[in-house]
C-alpha cells in the first residue's frame, strides 16, 4: 500500500470513528519539521494517539522556531474542515501558552542536543538526600 493511500484511509477515519467527529480536542501531539516548499516550520499530528498521523496543525511558525526540528508540542486543536476534496487539518487553541511535551522531554533533549546526547545521571549523593526526606 503506498504512503498516499495510507494517508486517504487515515483521514476517511475522520468519519467512520466517531470520537472524530468532534470539533475540539484536547492534548495532541504534534512534531515540528521543516517545510520545504513554505520554507518555514510547520507541526503534523503523530502516530500513536486517537487521531490520525500526519495531519497539519495551523500555528505561528514564530512560535516554533524557539526549538529545532523535531520537537514535539502538547497543544488543544480545533479541527477545521474545508469541504470535498480539501485535507481536514488543526488549528492549535492557546497558541500563545503552547509548549514543549513534557512526556516527550527525553527525545526532545536528544534533538536539541544530538541524538548521541547521553542523559546526566543522578549523583548518589543526590538520590541519598531524596530517600532521606
Amino acid at each position: 500500500m503506498t504512503n498516499k493511500h495510507l494517508k486517504l484511509m487515515q483521514l476517511s477515519l475522520l468519519d467512520e470513528v466517531p470520537e472524530l467527529n468532534k470539533i475540539f480536542f484536547l492534548d495532541v501531539f504534534a512534531e515540528s519539521y521543516y517545510d520545504t516548499s513554505k520554507k518555514r516550520m510547520r507541526l503534523n499530528t503523530i502516530n500513536g494517539q486517537q487521531v490520525p498521523c500526519d495531519i497539519k496543525v495551523s500555528c505561528p511558525s514564530r512560535l516554533l522556531t524557539r526549538y529545532p526540528e523535531g520537537t514535539i508540542f502538547k497543544l488543544d486543536a480545533r479541527l477545521v474542515r474545508k469541504g470535498e476534496g480539501k485535507n481536514p487539518y488543526f488549528i492549535a487553541i492557546n497558541r500563545n501558552n503552547m509548549q514543549r511535551a513534557l512526556e516527550f522531554f527525553d527525545y526532545n533533549l536528544k534533538v536539541q542536543n544530538g541524538f548521541d546526547y547521553v542523559m546526566p545521571k543522578k549523583h548518589k549523593s543526590v538520590i541519598k538526600s531524596a530517600k532521606a526526606v
